[in-house]
């Protein structure tokens, strides 16, 4: 168990993962925690709740959770001060929900363009909104969202949604980071690229690459160094960007991409 975050309050939202393995939320929650971190974890999920809450007690890590649909305020609210009713304070918030519905305008309905960005953007707004004011109190804070490399560079398919959400979370970042740097609170994001993580394993991602060896492999052969990232590779850029070794850098936007972002425009 390391130090880095010794006695800090994490808040992480969709710290579950979708299927077997280790999805970024999931491998954040339990970093923070091997850290030192006191980790409050939310989820939409139950099954993958109780998952990560069971792996960090039972690597003698402190942890609390609940429920959450972070796109519903009232739920929000709820959750964050039940974090406050358990630990009392909060120091890090990082934002990890996100979803993907791949259209062009033409063939996203209203109903999935409102419910996408409820989820990838709405959801940070009330994070934000219910725990800035804590952080402000206490003088000090980092926030963390997890966007994507499709906020900056094209995916090579349609997916208006998912890309306009995710430059939204760049800017938001940038907003908190000018505006509540005085503050005492930095906010910063993160950008995974090409990731190898439970949710590329799904049925509909794998047929279309006929098995999911060949999905891997193709994926691997797009990126620079040679293979994908995975959850681990964002949950230790979580911790860095959550410690006070960062205490200078705000407002970045962190590519984890393994340079593929180097090759495409």
């Amino acid at each position: 168990m390391g130090e880095r975050l010794k006695d800090k309050v994490v808040f992480i939202t969709g710290a579950g993962s979708i299927g077997e393995g280790w999805g970024n939320g999931k491998a954040a929650a339990v970093q923070f925690a091997r850290e030192g971190a006191k980790v409050y974890a939310s989820d939409i999920n139950r099954e993958a709740l109780d998952d990560v809450i069971q792996i960090i007690r039972d690597e003698g890590g402190t942890v609390e959770g609940r429920i959450c649909d972070v796109s519903k305020a009232a739920e929000v609210e709820a959750t964050v001060q039940a974090c406050m009713d358990a630990f009392g304070r909060i120091d890090v918030l990082h934002n990890n929900v996100g979803v993907i519905d791949p259209g062009t305008p033409e063939q996203l309905t209203e109903e999935q363009w409102d419910r996408l960005m409820a989820i990838n953007v709405k959801s940070i707004y009330l994070t934000c909104r219910h725990i800035l004011p804590i952080m402000v109190k206490q003088g000090k804070g980092s926030i963390i969202n997890v966007s994507s490399i499709a906020s900056t560079h094209s995916l090579g398919y349609p997916c208006i949604s998912y890309t306009a959400s995710k430059g939204a979370v760049n800017a938001f970042t940038r907003d908190i980071a000018l505006n509540y740097g005085p503050k005492g609170i930095r906010c910063n994001t993160i950008l995974p690229g090409l990731m190898n993580t439970p949710l590329i394993h799904q049925k509909n991602v794998v047929s279309v690459y006929g098995s999911a060896e060949e999905m891997v492999r193709q994926r691997d052969a797009l990126v620079p160094i040679g293979h994908m990232g995975d959850g681990w590779d964002v949950a230790h850029a979580a911790v860095f960007l959550a410690s006070d070794e960062a205490k200078s850098i705000t407002g970045i936007e962190l590519p984890i991409d393994g340079g593929i972002t180097l090759k495409i425009k």
